[in-house]
């Protein structure tokens, strides 16, 4: 098997990878604190030679690590998700890792949010929605909400370096949004970016195990949900993606703190 690091290990959405992948990987995990019946390293990211030892025969990096606060201060964006990736992929290659599966978001791109007819879109207003929209795909502009956005595309971006320079293949992966209890109804903004948990685990499974001719390449990732502002066509051609989760089109409005991500 594989022999995978992810980094942020201990969080939501590495402990739902975790439980998902660990019969078809070998896992270990990087975090500030350990994690019980898991090959476990602790270590700051924003300190270079605290996480070098966890990148000791690893294949693959699986990086969610960070500050995810959407409007994070800009120290903490700074240390934790541009440092942090730049020591993530120096790791990686100090230590011959083949690939990192980069967990970027699609608030690399979330200033679309506020453009029309996407807006409509997060807003619930369906009913305004022209006949001819269109879900945008990886072709669109870079366009950040926030520094956390703007650290995924910096993210990205350095990926794309070391991949031409060092030959460390790159696959970045923006991510909707991943709910504790896997439950997306509660808003028209979770009906749009649901990934769900079986199929968090199915694209990062692909980008693990998808073909090293693969250098450097970007793909949104949601469920197949109803209502969608970005498309996820491109990950079904290249990764083979098939979802098998999707949102309805109706929302209940409640307590968005009930479903933490």
């Amino acid at each position: 098997m594989k022999k995978i690091l992810i980094t942020g290990g201990a969080g939501l959405v590495g402990n739902v990878l975790i439980n998902g992948l660990k019969d078809k990987f070998e896992i270990r995990i990087l975090d500030q604190k350990p994690m019980k019946g898991v090959d476990s390293y602790v270590g700051d990211i924003s300190n270079l030679d605290s996480i070098l030892p966890a990148f000791k025969n690893i294949d693959t990096v699986v990086h969610l690590a960070g500050d995810r606060r959407v409007h994070g201060d800009w120290n903490s964006i700074l240390n934790n998700n541009i440092t942090g990736i730049y020591n993530i992929y120096e790791a990686s290659k100090r230590n011959d890792v083949k690939r990192v599966v980069f967990a970027s978001s699609q608030h690399a791109t979330g200033g679309f949010y506020d453009v029309e007819p996407w807006s409509f879109i997060n807003k619930g207003e369906y009913e305004k929605l022209p006949d001819d929209y269109k879900p945008l795909d990886e072709t669109c502009r870079i366009r950040p909400d926030s520094y956390y956005g703007a650290s995924k595309s910096f993210g990205e971006s350095l990926g794309s370096y070391y991949s031409d320079f060092y030959n460390l293949s790159t696959i970045n992966i923006r991510i909707g949004w991943v709910i504790s209890d896997d439950d997306p109804t509660f808003s028209p903004i979770s009906l749009n970016l649901w990934l769900s948990h079986k199929d968090i685990c199915q694209i990062i499974e692909l980008s693990i195990n998808a073909n090293q001719d693969i250098k450097y390449d970007t793909f949104y990732a949601t469920s197949d949900n109803h209502w969608k502002i970005w498309s996820i066509d491109k990950a079904k051609s290249v990764l083979g993606y098939k979802p098998i989760d999707g949102a309805g089109s109706i929302f209940k409005l409640r307590d968005p703190k009930k479903a933490d991500t």
